[in-house]
């Protein structure tokens, strides 16, 4: 029976998102895509905004959504785009995430030490081995191996498909109207020039306000001092079951997790077979999401470790760390003092006070100078960077904004 595969999906944020293509509908219905319903967007950050439940299979389609837009708007303008290129570049934004791990950015390169980026790589690949070759256009677009070179503008860069979604959606959600953001607006403010991504002159203050939304939702949102704890007990837990499975202690976990805590694996071993059942470790990558760790993190509350049972009730309970976060280093005499409390109150050696003293540092910056710039063209033809034309000194928040940050138990009495 010949399946209907032109469907209309119904989203909160742009409404109706058409599927125009039998490549694209054949992409979504695929498991590995699939998968990325069972992946949020935000990670833990829904533990200060509880509405921040999106996951990362919204998202890929609401980036669709927008390439379309880009895609129509820039054909508009005079600039060739075939119907294959369009298809293909709709399938890179729509891949561009594939590789993401429970959690998102939060778990990143502690499951598997592979980036989220080269995962995406070894999916789409396995995919196009799959649909026989009708990924290839996307892959060097992808990979930015293809001769226009916009194209993979649209997908990676400064002001990407990809960040004009993920900017308006998480806003939405979050209820930071703060990080709202004109998309439509800015795509079409684009063109092309040269093989790059412009903007029109008319449309600088869209971009000015794409870049403040931006830097206000790192600080307000995805670097929220709330989330920074729950990011880290997460992370320190998941460290401890992977040091108890590694030194023999026996530590429950359904078997897609518990593959990744027995091993370390890294880039060149990821396409090898696991041993015990012969498949790829990317296959049994691709059945792992949220649930695997929430399950085992519940599980692991009644443990007979106390460090991982600390850790996991912290966590599902939501009696999260204490935080001092600051512009400055945090000071040594202060890091001394709360190492001495650990240890005074939960009887711990220094070899594991890291679970329960955690030390960072969290940056951003508005714009960056080294990535793809952003490039303005006005009426005359003249094309100037956006730090010549800004009424914001970009040149200066261009450098990173860096906080420090120490988080620990709050059964500790620090003055």
């Amino acid at each position: 029976m010949e399946i209907n595969k032109k469907k209309i999906i119904n989203d909160p944020v742009f409404g109706f998102i058409k599927l125009e293509s039998d490549l694209i509908f054949d992409i979504i219905e695929h498991p590995y895509f699939q998968r990325l319903r069972r992946i949020k967007q935000l990670g833990l950050t829904n533990i200060v905004f509880p509405g921040a439940n999106h996951t990362r299979f919204e998202h890929a389609l609401g980036c669709v959504f927008l390439m379309r837009s880009a895609v129509s708007n820039l054909r508009l303008k005079g600039v060739k785009i075939t119907e294959e290129e369009s298809e293909a570049v709709s399938a890179t934004i729509l891949l561009h995430d594939i590789g993401h791990g429970p959690f998102s950015h939060t778990l990143e390169n502690s499951i598997v030490e592979v980036s989220h980026e080269d995962i995406s790589d070894f999916f789409i690949e396995e995919l196009n081995s799959q649909f026989n070759g009708k990924l290839t256009l996307a892959i060097n677009i992808f990979r930015n191996k293809y001769h226009k070179k916009f194209l993979h503008q649209l997908v990676s860069g400064q002001m990407d498909i990809d960040r004009l979604d993920y900017l308006r959606r998480d806003s939405f959600y979050t209820g930071v109207i703060e990080g709202s953001i004109g998309s439509d607006r800015i795509i079409k403010m684009m063109n092309v020039f040269n093989d790059m991504i412009v903007f029109e002159g008319k449309g600088v203050y869209s971009v000015e306000d794409f870049l403040m939304s931006r830097r206000l939702m790192y600080w307000q949102v995805y670097l929220h001092k709330t989330v920074i704890v729950a990011d880290n007990i997460l992370l320190n837990i998941l460290k401890r079951a992977r040091e108890l499975t590694r030194n023999g202690v026996c530590v429950p976990a359904p078997f897609v997790l518990s593959v990744f805590l027995h091993n370390k694996i890294e880039s060149d071993c990821f396409l090898s077979k696991e041993k015990s059942t012969g498949r790829s470790y990317l296959s049994i990558f691709a059945e792992l999401d949220d649930n695997d760790i929430i399950t085992s993190v519940k599980e692991w509350q009644h443990h007979d470790d106390f460090i991982l049972s600390f850790l996991s009730r912290c966590l599902i309970e939501r009696r999260l760390f204490k935080i001092v976060l600051k512009k400055d280093p945090i000071a040594e005499n202060f890091i001394t003092n709360v190492k001495k409390k650990i240890i005074d109150y939960f009887h711990v050696g220094e070899e594991d006070l890291h679970y329960f003293l955690m030390m960072n540092f969290v940056e951003n910056a508005t714009y960056s100078m080294d990535e793809s710039k952003i490039y303005v063209q006005f009426k005359s033809g003249m094309v100037k960077e956006l730090s010549e034309v800004s009424d914001i000194n970009l040149a200066n928040m261009s450098c990173k904004e860096r906080k420090y940050f120490v988080c620990y138990p709050k059964e500790l009495d620090i003055n």
